[in-house]
């Protein structure tokens, strides 16, 4: 790996970064972070349904269990078809319109239709 394809150090900017071993250290302030934390960071956001499957923004998912809506007597039937997800970053991965309002999801209750 030249050192053109090495990141830039998240704690102080510089370009100073060498790998060593599973981090990256950044020679000027002494920064260490996964190195597979910085390649999962280029790839984009990566969320997986509950089979395995990646997901990607506009994907149409179906649940696979019944989810019970925080705030509400509503509950999300399993087999319900939730069309045009958007991926988020956080707890709750799936961002999404359902016929209880917006909701976010955990991409764990699931699957790719």
């Amino acid at each position: 790996m030249s050192t053109d394809n090495l990141p830039r150090c998240p704690a102080c900017q510089e370009d100073m970064t060498y790998p060593d071993g599973d981090n990256y250290v950044c020679a000027q302030c002494g920064h260490e972070w996964p190195i597979a934390a910085a390649l999962e960071e280029e790839a984009g956001l990566i969320v997986k349904d509950a089979n395995g499957n990646l997901l990607s923004d506009g994907d149409t998912v179906t649940l696979i269990k019944d989810l019970k809506v925080k705030g509400s007597s509503t509950t999300l039937k399993v087999g319900t078809k939730i069309k045009g997800i958007r991926l988020v970053s956080g707890d709750h991965e799936v961002d999404c319109k359902t016929e209880a309002g917006n909701m976010l999801l955990k991409a764990c209750f699931l699957k790719k239709a």
